[in-house]
Parts: structure tokens; C-alpha cells; sequence
């Protein structure tokens, strides 16, 4: 637990307190413990720190406009509090239009990028987030339960206590506030469009090929990031690190090893 401008923040980190430090940033509505299928493996070669972000998972839900720049002010002061000065950012879907922004605004302290089927680019929602939000504002079991399988690939991915923790998080004081608050900060955030040029990472954009979240075809849409390319996922949905973790931790150190030659 760190407080980061005054609010207690969760988070957790696994791995040599002096290796190269790799950040992971979950998407809306979730929490660290979505990328614990791929914590092991990563924590072996680095310094892996995935923290709750404000408002989500068991960090506190303070009652404020959830902004983008809200959400840049929270991770630089993060970072700032845990001494990193440069890292691997990981952002999956809202945490990766969230790494998008910071890499735009902050590019000389991202060392590598590697965007999950990011958010930051969709205009208009789609069946599957509009089940995912209703979820997030009525909490059943049932509502959970459709939404997650809608959002993979393969229905069986879902285990109960994937869906469980997910409930229990959002009957937590504030978190449907927190929810629709960012979803709005999303709506309303300046446009990526333009500015991509400014990320001088290297870039690696990860996609499921079955995502109805997020469809693939928005992939197209970061070509603008000067070194990037794009890994589609066969057979797999919105989150990579959960349906296909094997898979997506060895794209992933792949292309960090790469990109250090």
C-alpha cells in the first residue's frame, strides 16, 4: 500500500527488486489480480509492478471526475512514490489508453510499450460493453457471469472466481461511481489521433481475434506510433493474459529481448 496524492493505493509486486521494472495496468472494472496468470512467469525476468488504479480493485474510490488527467496526475505520482524513473508499461484496454496518454505526454520515461487491445480509440459501444457495464451497475452473479463469457473466447476461461471477485468489487462504496466516472474521463479525453507520433517506445500492440469488446479492425488506428507492430492472437477474446497467458507471456518477452539488442 502507497498513498499517491492522498489516496491509499493497493498494489502488488513480485519479482528482483532490482531488475527493470515492468508496470501492468488493468482495464476498468478490474484489478491486479486479472494478470496473475502471467505474473510467475514475468517476475522471473523482471521487476513486475501491478498496482489497483485509483478508483478500482482496493484502492480508494474518492469522489472526484475521473479524468484522464486525473489518471496521469494518479501513475506519475505513483511512479514517483516507488522511485521508477523509467519502466515497460503493460496497459490492457482502459489501462492501455491510459499507457497510450502517458507515453504521449511522458515519452522519455517509458522504456517499451506494449498495448492489449487498447481502449482510447472507440467512438461507439458495442454489445459486449454494454453488457460488461451493466454488469458493473447491477452486480449479480448472472450479469458477471454473461459478461465475462461474452468477453472471451472460449465461455470455459471463465471461472467462478474470476466473476465472484469481479461482484464483489463492484458492491464495494463508490466503485459504480468510479466506474461510470471513468468511463465518461474516457469519452471525453483528448483525442489519440495526431499525437500517437510523439511515443518513441518501442511498441507492441496485442489483439484477440474473437474481441467484441474492442474489435480488432482499431488496431489499424496506432500505425501512427513511429516503432510499433501488431501480434493478433488466434482463437481468443479481450484478454489475452487471461485466455491465452502461455501464448501472451511469450510474445511479450520475445519482444522485450528483442527490442534490447
Amino acid at each position: 500500500m502507497t498513498y499517491v496524492n492522498g489516496y491509499a493505493t493497493r498494489y502488488l509486486e513480485h519479482g528482483p527488486p532490482d531488475g527493470k521494472t515492468l508496470i501492468l495496468l488493468h482495464g476498468i472494472g478490474a484489478s491486479a489480480e486479472r494478470w496473475s496468470r502471467v505474473i510467475p512467469t514475468l517476475s522471473k525476468y523482471f521487476r513486475v509492478i501491478t498496482p489497483d488504479i485509483v478508483g478500482f480493485g482496493y484502492s480508494d474510490k474518492p469522489t472526484v471526475e475521473y479524468t484522464m488527467d486525473f489518471f496521469l496526475d494518479f501513475f506519475t505520482g505513483f511512479l514517483d512514490n516507488l522511485d521508477v524513473s523509467k519502466a515497460i508499461v503493460v496497459g490492457s484496454s482502459f489501462g492501455g489508453h491510459l499507457a497510450t496518454e502517458f507515453a504521449i505526454r511522458h515519452n522519455r520515461k517509458v522504456d517499451k510499450l506494449v498495448l492489449v487491445s487498447p481502449a482510447g480509440m472507440m467512438r461507439t459501444s458495442t454489445p459486449t460493453l454494454d453488457g460488461y457495464i451493466m454488469a458493473a451497475l447491477y452486480p449479480t452473479y448472472e450479469n458477471a457471469y454473461r459478461a465475462f463469457r461474452e468477453m472471451a473466447h472460449d465461455p470455459d476461461a471463465v471461472t467462478e472466481e474470476i466473476v465472484m471477485d469481479f461482484v464483489n468489487r463492484m458492491r464495494l462504496p463508490n466503485a459504480k461511481y468510479a466506474f461510470m466516472s471513468t468511463l465518461l474521463g474516457m469519452r471525453y479525453a483528448p483525442k489519440l489521433q495526431g499525437r500517437l507520433g510523439k511515443i518513441i517506445s518501442p511498441t507492441l500492440l496485442v489483439w484477440g481475434d474473437s474481441d467484441r469488446m474492442i474489435p480488432v479492425q482499431y488496431a489499424k488506428e496506432y500505425n501512427e506510433i513511429p516503432d510499433s507492430e501488431l501480434v493478433v492472437i488466434k482463437n481468443c477474446g479481450h484478454t489475452p493474459y487471461v485466455e491465452k497467458p502461455m501464448t501472451f507471456n511469450k510474445l511479450i518477452l520475445k519482444f522485450l529481448v528483442r527490442s534490447d539488442q
